[in-house]
Order: C-alpha cells, then sequence, then structure tokens
C-alpha cells in the first residue's frame, strides 16, 4: 500500500494477473487494474476498471489525457467494454486530469469534490500558470512540476466536474458500490467496492494531506484503514501501491 508500506512494497497478485501489454493487468474477477508510477516525481495514480456487459465502470480518470488514452487502447486490445461510468476516488488532480479524454461517461463523484472542481476548472492551466504558481508559492513545487511531467500539451484540456453527485452511498446499475469516507487526506474521499471481486478500491483516503498543505504531525491514518478492512474483501488497492491481500492489510495496521 502506497503511502503506508513504501519501505515493503505490497504483493503482486500472483498467478491471478493476466498481463495486457503494460499498462493493464487483471486483479481478480472481473476487476482490472492500470497501476500507478512507483517514481514519487511522476505522480500518476493507478486507474480501475470493472468490465461488464452493461458498459464498464472506470475508476479514477488518469492524471493526464494521454494515460487515459493508454487505458482506453489497454481496454480494447484486451476486449473490455467501452466506459460507460467514470468514477472520482477524489478530486485531486492525479486521479481527475485524465476526465476530459473519456468521451460519453456519466462521471460520479461525492458531493463534497464537486465545487472544488469547479473552481479547479475555472483556473488558466499551462505551463507558463504552473511556473507562476510555484513562484508566488515554492510548496507548490513537487506537485506543480509532476502536473507539468505530466501533460504534452493543453489542446482541448478542461477539468470536469461530476455530473452526478453522492452524499453517502451509491450503488452502480453494474453493482459497483461507492462509500464516502472523507478523511484529512481529501473531504471527499471515497471508496469503491465490487462485492463479486471481492476487491476494494481505496484511492489515498487513508494517506496524509497533500504535501503542500501537509504538518508536522500529520501521518498515514491506519485506524481508518483498520476499520475499511472487512472479512468479505480479499484485495486491497490504493491508487500509489500494489495490490494487498486482507491478511497483509491486517498485519500492516497491527504493526
Amino acid at each position: 500500500m502506497g503511502q503506508a508500506t513504501r519501505s515493503a512494497p505490497g504483493p503482486r497478485p500472483g498467478g491471478r494477473a493476466i498481463i495486457d501489454g503494460s499498462t493493464l493487468r487483471q486483479l481478480a474477477g472481473r476487476v482490472w487494474i492500470s497501476p500507478g508510477d512507483p517514481d514519487p516525481e511522476n505522480v500518476q495514480a493507478a486507474v480501475a476498471v470493472v468490465a461488464d456487459e452493461r458498459g464498464s465502470v472506470v475508476v479514477d480518470a488518469g492524471h493526464s489525457p494521454g494515460q487515459a488514452r493508454e487505458v482506453q487502447a489497454a481496454m480494447r486490445a484486451a476486449g473490455l467494454p467501452p466506459a460507460r461510468w467514470l468514477v472520482y476516488t477524489h478530486h485531486h488532480w492525479d486521479h481527475v486530469w485524465g476526465a476530459c479524454a473519456w468521451p460519453g461517461v456519466e462521471i460520479v463523484g461525492q458531493v463534497a469534490g464537486e465545487e472544488l472542481l469547479r473552481q479547479e476548472a475555472a483556473r488558466p492551466w499551462s505551463h507558463r500558470y504552473l511556473r507562476e504558481q510555484v513562484r508566488a508559492n515554492p510548496r507548490l513545487g513537487p506537485s506543480f512540476r509532476a502536473r507539468a511531467l505530466a501533460m504534452d500539451d493543453w489542446v482541448d484540456f478542461t477539468v470536469l466536474p461530476p455530473t452526478r453527485t453522492f452524499d453517502a452511498e451509491l450503488t452502480l446499475p453494474t453493482g459497483v458500490r461507492l462509500r464516502h469516507v472523507g478523511g484529512a487526506h481529501a473531504p471527499d474521499s471515497t471508496v469503491v467496492y465490487v462485492p463479486d471481486a471481492r476487491v476494494a478500491l481505496l484511492g489515498d483516503c487513508f494517506y496524509p494531506p497533500p504535501a503542500h498543505l501537509r504538518g508536522p504531525d500529520d501521518g498515514t491514518d491506519l485506524a481508518m484503514l483498520r476499520d475499511l478492512l472487512d472479512d468479505d474483501y480479499e484485495w486491497y488497492l490504493d491508487s500509489h501501491g500494489e495490490p494487498t491481500t486482507l491478511a497483509e492489510a491486517r498485519q500492516l495496521v497491527s504493526g
């Protein structure tokens, strides 16, 4: 698990993994993942696909339109149904900036993130704007440099708020369950459950606040992670780590 186990990476899902190119692999059942980049300077969150004949649910949009297009190509190569729903685990840029490259989807997000994304959409995003913001607030440097690396160009780029919001919980027609958990990392943090595959997609919910907002006492919220563990779910994936089994996650939070 990314923030909690950086010194001891979690396990890969053994023989269950089916590799399709280098960008998408099957985790369990109908859940496929495009892993995040382990390089902390290349802030690239994982993207998950829950395949369903009624249309796939994509969990997080990618950190850029380029990443979104890579996932789409991998979905086609794997024969997965086209995306019909795009779920935000939270509003941070590395989870939503690829949304404008997912045409024809319903974007679902927790209500607390809607206005925050409207504010982000109003900014004049460009490499010049990123440089200006870092000069004004050097603490933004790591995040804004990662954004600059992610974006090849800004043609047709826009930040998209959700087109459908929910408050506490929502179940999509495919049986995918969304649960708002909030927390210090983001007020709209949402956990996505796929009960039939026994997979829980955690986003960044138990991470500390983003680096430019983090105080000396902020750390990983292991109490939240402990409360999320459930005998009904075997696999846990946060956005910047490897999949972890229930047993290994329990060992982590008890240590």
